[in-house]
């Protein structure tokens, strides 16, 4: 039962983050943004809030519980859907960018809990398979978005494009803008309804609370914990969160990205905006991949280390390549991005004890990756070649979490 209530919830997850991709095109025409990087602050707006909000997150649970804190952060999310809904229908752009930083701080809150809950709620050596059933929940939910946001919201854009081009003057414009930014309205007020039925499930269901510094301990003979005052001790924690910083700032890169990289290659926007489930897709291979092999056949260590070495791979294959094969070869490091959550998080809380929600919550900070890193892309092409440049940003971070795997991981102590 745990891991069905947990799946539904990674499911929510996915649904909601890879709304964002879609989401930027959305608001590049609803919102008459003129650049890329105006439209990228969806992104920004949306992983921010889990810097600013994932060590407050670790409070709030250490008074509710982890279980009540996952029904406030549904209900947190409800209130920034309800919120992003009833904004961008009204076409303003900055209370709407605040919606997005509330239903990523409600994720926040739901994150910093059920990650560590699904990876001590069983022996840390098997996390990552566990994690993997999440994955597949989570890519499942974010493979359907942008078909659910597209056929409701956008499913004619190439049209709307032409049509908004074409129009006679700005009052005209105006008029077809406004029409086109309400039909977000709808999709959004039932997701609020959702969240906030499944919140109070949440706290009528069975879900079993989890005592994180009892379950969490590292083994009598080699308490990492003992002695030590503060999460902040524990280097390969530190060194994970930056680990999963740069990975979260690939995974969007591959997954949100991908539509304006395509069109880059002057790919229209109607094929554009399904480019994400792409990524998705092959993630969701690369997770059941993972429950198959991890740690029947590999460890989660050597997960870690091949899926840093695909992507460092695709990446380079995505820039010596053009038009659709190279969106494919980003498309493909999803794959790569696959097993690297479901490897890095339980790696980098293992034996934290008493500093499990810490540990957590400062992994969880870690997320505003997908914040800084695909708005340095936005920002960036409009000086140089896309390509290049995501190359150039993308490269580093496989690089690190290479080393993560290989190093990183084992390094116990500062001295």
């Amino acid at each position: 039962m745990p891991m069905i209530i947990i799946g539904m919830l990674f499911f929510i997850f996915g649904f909601v983050t890879w709304l964002n991709g879609p989401l930027i095109l959305f608001v590049k025409f609803a919102f008459s943004l003129d650049t890329d990087a105006k439209a990228f602050l969806v992104t920004t707006a949306f992983f921010l809030a889990y810097f600013f909000l994932a060590l407050p997150s670790s409070w709030i649970l250490e008074k509710t519980g982890m279980k009540k804190g996952m029904a406030i952060g549904l209900a947190v999310m409800a209130l920034g859907t309800f919120i992003f809904g009833t904004f961008a229908t009204q076409r303003n752009y900055p209370v709407s960018l605040a919606g997005l930083f509330i239903i990523g701080s409600g994720l926040s809150l739901l994150q910093t809990a059920s990650n560590p809950y699904i990876s001590i709620v069983g022996p840390i050596e098997s996390a990552a398979s566990r994690i993997s059933i999440m994955g597949i929940c989570n890519k499942a939910g974010g493979f359907l978005s942008p078909f659910v946001i597209s056929w409701l919201v956008m499913p004619d854009i190439t049209t709307f494009e032409k049509t908004i081009k074409a129009a006679a003057d700005e009052a005209a414009r105006e008029v077809l803008l406004n029409d086109f930014a309400s039909r977000i309205y709808l999709p959004y007020m039932v997701m609020a309804g959702i969240l906030v039925a499944l919140s109070l499930w949440i706290l009528r269901s069975g879900l079993p609370e989890i005592n994180a510094s009892e379950v969490n301990k590292a083994p009598a003979d080699s308490d990492l914990s003992k002695g030590r005052t503060s999460v902040f001790q524990f280097p390969y924690t530190l060194l994970g969160a930056l680990c999963i910083f740069v990975y979260v700032g690939a995974e969007v890169m591959a997954g949100d990205a991908i539509g304006i990289y395509g069109k880059g290659f002057d790919i229209s926007s109607d094929e554009a905006k399904y480019f994400t489930s792409f990524t998705l897709s092959a993630m969701l291979i690369g997770y059941v991949l993972g429950l198959i092999t991890i740690p029947k056949f590999i460890s989660q260590q050597t997960a870690l280390r091949l899926s840093a070495v695909l992507g460092i791979l695709f990446t380079a294959a995505a820039f010596f390549t053009k038009g659709y094969p190279s969106v494919l070869f980003v498309a493909a490091l999803g794959l790569a991005n696959a097993m690297m959550w479901p490897a890095i998080f339980p790696l980098a809380i293992a034996g934290l004890g008493r500093f499990t929600e810490k540990g957590s919550a400062l992994l969880i900070m870690g997320i505003a990756g997908g914040a800084i890193i695909p708005r340095a892309f936005a920002s960036m092409k409009e000086h140089y070649d896309f390509q290049l440049v995501f190359a150039a940003l993308m490269i580093p971070c496989y690089l690190y979490i290479l080393f993560y795997s290989i190093k990183g991981y084992k390094i116990y102590s500062w001295k």
